[in-house]
């Protein structure tokens, strides 16, 4: 089978098309123009993927490119006769009009079951469409350190004249091509797993995001369980006029403190509108010296900002609920007020238990951890047919007051103990090392009135910024010689010793801003050096400087800037005492120099001005890579990233200035 990753650019008198090969370099560049005329080599191949049902492969393909491409299909019969000019034209104004109805959230003219050529959009696929994750290309392909980022230096209004011209689009979309084919192959084991389902149950799943198939195959077997046609099962809501929260706590809730239970009583008295829950409830308590908020999202609270260790006479006891939200609705037979509790439940529980059935590296794991997952944000989901606000709260409400139990039922039968940190559905506290045991069996009193399982792990230290941002190093594990190398290979963050033959490792957990290992595509990669410099002076004791000397990765001091909307970056700067500034690309990639530019994000309309960093600090843009022969050619500005680094470990140890000139 030839299946083609590929990309489109429609200006307003050229269209050129690439496709390359998914596994091979082979490549076919097609071009609509005065100055060359591929439209009948580009049809024949069109009818050769349908022919030989060969797929395309896209970034957010469906809603544009696939749109194209069945547009030509359907018209070119109808060019025969017409210029290139006259071809190019219809294919821009088309493309414009599909743009337009995106932006405007309209239906596609094709959607995919009238597709006659099979697609792959790794951009729903990775769910990049969602409003929390939402990526362009350009920034994805920051994300994986792509060598050139560069936009195309073309509008699409653009009219083509000149071969020079004609020949940029191409290497644009050459560029375009072959890094969604890098995402492509970064994403294999989603795309088998979509093949998987898609084989199995018979729905197109190649380019579906997590909770489409959660959706999907939940509503498959809810469709066979209750007997309702699927069409009418996804038209299935409860809508509720109010929530009560006194009505859904569950009974065995209850406190002995006075913080706790003013708590507890402050929320028996919210009523919410389901229509607006976000920001519904908002409340906060101090219990034995850790302030812990609570709201829609779970429950979080920590200690002031620090390291602390286990040691001799003191053991970090870490304590996650199992599968926290799904065995909430398992275990106390909750479901969407429109299915029968009995039947969903007993469904739900199926997911849970074939789960444990299976071991971690078979996809079908991985699926039924998707569908038992998405259960509390789909509930909250008025496009949904789990959608039913109550389930939700149901869900968060409990879930954060039987953990606050467990947290009061430790602290009050354990002198000694301080709380580290809370967080939807753990805790990490510091425990007299003679009072494990207690600990233990405190813990098991609470799963016996909850119906709820524990996993424990034991901290060496904890680093904590605040709640959503700390390094926690777990105690050494002894494991095969084997097992110790595929670790190592996967997780080379981890810690790892070698003691008389004996092989060990420390799972190292590294949250928030403190997080560089295996970052996920969409998040904000800017200035990796400065949590790899916490890291390496936290767990190896490397002084920030001497980390500094060693990295010599540039794209570890890089940054990446994006202006959104009615913002425009440009750069300025001073050469020959003349003042000059240029406009730039949405999204652009730099570093901390010492000469340089600065890059400001202005405001189109009131002309506001923002400095993408503050103060004197110059940057050198650096879009498309170059790899200087001396490390020194790229004049990084040291003090910036050590000051960083500084800032970051003084908001930890609480380190006076002074106390910082030891660094």
């Amino acid at each position: 089978m030839k299946h083609w990753v590929m990309d489109y650019e429609t200006l307003s008198n050229c269209f050129v098309a690439v496709f390359k090969h998914y596994k091979t370099e082979e490549q076919k560049v097609f071009v609509i123009h005065e100055l060359r005329d591929d439209r009948d080599a580009f049809i024949e191949f069109l009818i050769q993927n349908i022919n030989n049902r060969e797929w395309h492969i896209s970034f957010n393909g469906l809603a544009f490119d696939a749109q194209v491409t069945h547009y030509i299909i359907d018209n070119h019969k109808d060019w025969r006769h017409g210029t290139a000019d006259e071809v190019a034209r219809a294919i821009y104004r088309y493309a414009q009009k599909t743009i337009t109805a995106a932006n405007n959230k309209q239906f596609s003219e094709y959607p995919i079951w009238k597709m006659v050529i099979g697609q792959i959009d790794i951009f729903k696929m990775h769910h990049w469409d969602n409003p929390a994750k939402r990526s362009s290309l350009k920034w994805i392909q920051y994300s994986m350190d792509w060598q050139n980022i560069l936009d195309m230096p073309l509008s699409h209004e653009t009219e083509i004249e000149t071969q020079e011209q004609l020949d940029t689009i191409i290497e644009y979309c050459i560029n375009d091509v072959e890094s969604t084919k890098e995402i492509f192959n970064r994403s294999k084991s989603l795309v088998s797993l979509r093949k998987t389902l898609t084989k199995e149950y018979g729905i197109n799943l190649f380019s579906a995001s997590e909770p489409r198939i959660s959706k999907e195959l939940f509503g498959y077997y809810l469709s066979r369980l209750l007997n309702i046609p699927k069409g009418e099962l996804k038209k299935m809501r409860t809508y509720r006029e109010t929530i009560k929260f006194k009505d859904i706590i569950l009974p065995y809730v209850n406190f002995k403190s006075a913080e706790f239970n003013v708590l507890l009583d402050r929320f028996k008295h919210v009523e919410l509108d389901p229509s607006n829950l976000r920001g519904g409830f908002k409340y906060n308590i101090n219990y034995k010296g850790v302030n812990t908020h609570f709201g829609l999202g779970g429950a979080h609270g920590a200690r002031q900002p620090g390291v602390y260790e286990s040691d001799e006479e003191h053991i970090i006891m870490s304590s996650d609920v199992t599968s926290f939200y799904p065995n909430l609705v398992i275990k106390n037979k909750w479901s969407p007020g429109h299915f029968p509790a009995d039947e969903f439940c007993d469904q739900y529980e199926w997911f849970f238990k074939e789960r444990k059935k299976i071991p971690k590296s078979n996809p079908m794991n991985y699926v039924y951890k998707i569908i038992l997952n998405s259960t509390f944000g789909l509930s909250n989901d008025i496009n949904s047919f789990f959608y039913d606000p109550e389930l939700c709260m149901k869900i968060t409400v409990n879930g954060q007051l039987t953990l606050m139990m467990l947290y009061e039922m430790i602290m009050e039968a354990i002198p000694g103990s301080i709380s580290l940190l809370q967080n939807t559905d753990g805790i990490e506290i510091r425990i007299p090392r003679e009072q494990k045991q207690k600990y233990l069996e405190v813990c098991a009193e609470w799963e016996e009135i909850t119906n709820l399982q524990l996993e424990h792990d034991e901290y060496q230290k904890l680093v904590l910024g605040d709640v959503n941002n700390y390094i926690g190093l777990n105690s050494f594990i002894q494991v095969p010689i084997d097992t110790y190398r595929s670790i190592k290979q996967k997780s080379p963050h981890y810690l790892f010793k070698v003691d008389k033959d004996k092989f060990y490792y420390a799972p190292t957990k590294l949250k928030g801003r403190f997080d560089f290992h295996n970052l996920m595509l969409h998040k904000n990669k800017s200035k990796l050096i400065i949590p790899k410099a916490i890291y390496y002076y936290f767990i190896y004791d490397m002084l920030p400087e001497e980390y500094l000397n060693q990295n010599k990765n540039i794209l570890d001091y890089c940054i990446g800037g994006k202006s959104k909307g009615d913002w425009q970056q440009v750069s300025r700067t001073i050469v020959n005492g003349e003042f000059h500034e240029e406009k730039l690309q949405k999204i652009n990639r730099y570093y901390i120099s010492k000469t340089g530019v600065k890059i400001i994000k202005v405001n189109k309309n009131d002309n506001r001005e923002i400095q993408l960093e503050s103060g004197k600090w110059l940057q050198t843009i650096y879009n498309k890579m170059e790899i200087e022969p001396k490390w020194e050619n790229y004049n990084i500005n040291k003090s910036y990233y050590l000051s960083a680094i500084e800032q970051e470990i003084n908001n930890i140890l609480k380190v006076s200035t002074s106390q910082l000139e030891l660094f």
